[in-house]
């Protein structure tokens, strides 16, 4: 087992999450409030990390953040070191990767919610803050966790990306995806097992977790409903 990539992994994972919680909450409800020309074309490019290959996406990104991109040349003036091959540009991408699922299922949550609700809220003279914490997240909370849940495990698993953004620096960018992948190459299968199965179990809770969610908030808005 190779605890540091393990820890690296859950570190990028939680990373990750806590980035796209704003993300996701502010994100789903515009998209799910706005009706503007163009919104298709926008939905379809934020689902665009769920059918191009992830050695694709990592490509587009390496090449975006890359020494002679005017990110990765604003990043190293700033810092002194590339933005590639390093735990912030792995963290960037995988914000960027793991963006439909955040958005997606907040998204969906706050459209269930009736509008009639929402003409209340401003009948009683409710702020955009209050009534987003008042209403909005008290009612789509259940698709916000069910997002970063899946945000959270999608990060855990992720190869393509990660392999053509950070590489496999120990300590640095080596998560425990490319580890198993390592320890295969290696001929070292007990290991590779011991690792895939653990990245198993946990993304199989989570996965039940996030099924769990999705069924309440379906009788929630089915009781909503009523």
């Amino acid at each position: 087992m190779d605890w540091q990539a393990l820890r690296l992994s859950l570190l990028l994972a939680v990373a990750t999450t806590v980035l796209l919680l704003p993300v996701g909450v502010f994100a789903g409800r515009w998209m799910a409030e706005s009706n503007f020309r163009g919104k298709i074309l926008l939905e379809a490019a934020i689902a665009t990390p769920l059918v191009l290959p992830p050695t694709v996406i990592g490509y587009y990104l390496l090449v975006g953040m890359g020494a002679h991109s005017p990110v990765g040349v604003w990043f190293t003036e700033l810092f002194g070191r590339s933005l590639v091959f390093s735990f912030s540009g792995l963290l960037i991408a995988s914000v960027l990767v793991n963006l439909p699922f955040a958005i997606q299922p907040a998204q969906r949550a706050f459209e269930s919610i009736p509008q009639d609700v929402r003409d209340a809220a401003q009948c009683c003279g409710m702020t955009f803050w209050r009534s987003l914490w008042a209403i909005d997240l008290p009612l789509a909370w259940p698709g916000v966790l069910t997002g970063l849940t899946l945000s959270f495990a999608h990060t855990l698993g992720e190869f393509g990306v990660v392999l053509m953004v950070g590489g496999a620096i120990p300590g640095e960018t080596k998560t425990v995806s490319i580890a198993i992948y390592d320890q295969v190459q290696s001929l070292n299968f007990e290991g590779a097992g011991s690792m895939s199965l653990l990245l198993l179990l946990i993304s199989l809770g989570l996965l039940v977790f996030a099924n769990v969610l999705g069924r309440y908030a379906g009788r929630l808005h089915a009781y909503r409903n009523v």
